[in-house]
């Protein structure tokens, strides 16, 4: 496992202040919780499935563009979709060559989305880890400079910025509910917040990739499946966000994948808001009953991807 790394808050400000140009600052709405059938007063929903390029993931990969020198060939990255998404939307902006690989389980939306920025597009393989192998060895032949999706630095630093934007925004929170694929989010989000509030993981009872690395003690391989596979299905967490976890997140709660699709349906029907399964996964946690809030407390909710064709549930 690499050095331990941790994030300051000082850390984490520079970076907003450099990537705030390029990103959006995302609306936060508070909704009542009874419109739900849930028993809360109220809940706060961070619409980061508003930021540029439909997820939170431009943060980190403005952050990796603007904070590392690039070299003549650009940029590579693997991604399951929203990644690439990103990386190829910063690079467009950048004017900055940019080859992504997905995997065939990436949704026709997300590959229209990387091709409409105008990056170079390598489908290959079944899942994220092997599109990640085919970019690492394209990385080494060409010289390009990777951007990972989750297990680099820059990328922490850049999702932290989340936080940092949501305390802004919502100050009072007493719990934070994040949906986890390879942990970038919740791992930027919790040093951010270092313990200040509870910070709980959502992840797919398909897709248990950080509740299998806390019970082991390290990252650890784990299965990669279900609706949510294309944006919460790496085959591990990051060595670099897990030491974060163990110290700031309180807890890991797993969601089955119907849980996931009633949240999409629920989040429309009252909302009108389109997320994806993995942008939704958070908010399946509250309505599934996996996470139960106690008496008046105060939630708030990362609603973190739009990438999806479903705009009617009927």
């Amino acid at each position: 496992m690499r050095e331990k790394v941790f994030l300051s808050q000082a850390e984490i400000r520079r970076t907003a202040k450099l990537i705030w140009p390029h990103t959006r600052r995302t609306p936060v709405l508070e909704v009542r919780g009874e419109d739900f059938g849930l028993a809360v007063p109220s809940l706060v929903l961070k619409l980061e499935l508003f930021q540029h390029s439909g997820s939170f993931k431009a943060r980190g990969a403005f952050a990796n563009l603007l904070m590392r020198r690039i070299p003549p060939a650009g940029v590579v990255a693997a991604s399951g979709g929203n990644h690439g998404a990103a990386v190829a939307y910063a690079a467009m902006k950048l004017k900055t060559p940019a080859k992504i690989f997905i995997p065939t389980v990436a949704s026709p939306v997300k590959v229209a989305r990387i091709r409409g920025y105008g990056a170079e597009l390598v489908v290959t393989g079944e899942r994220y880890a092997d599109s990640l192998a085919a970019s690492e060895e394209w990385r080494a032949k060409s010289g390009a400079m990777a951007i990972h999706a989750y297990d680099q630095r820059e990328t922490l630093l850049g999702q932290a910025t989340t936080g940092l934007e949501l305390e802004q925004q919502a100050p009072n929170l007493d719990t934070l509910l994040v949906a986890v694929g390879g942990g970038g989010l919740i791992g930027g989000i919790a040093a951010w917040y270092a313990g200040r509030i509870r910070i709980v993981g959502v992840e797919p009872e398909a897709a248990p990739t950080l509740s299998m690395a806390l019970k082991a003690g390290e990252p650890v391989d784990a299965p990669a499946g279900g609706v949510a596979a294309d944006s919460l299905a790496p085959k591990r967490v990051g060595e670099l966000m897990f030491p974060i976890a163990q110290r700031f997140v309180e807890k890991v709660v797993l969601v089955e994948d119907d849980g996931i699709v009633q949240a999409q349906r629920a989040l429309w029907d009252i909302c009108r808001i389109a997320a994806e399964p993995g942008g939704a996964a958070a908010f399946a946690a509250l309505l599934s009953q996996r996470y139960i809030p106690r008496k008046r407390e105060r939630v708030g909710v990362l609603v973190c991807g739009a990438n999806t064709e479903a705009v009617s549930f009927g």
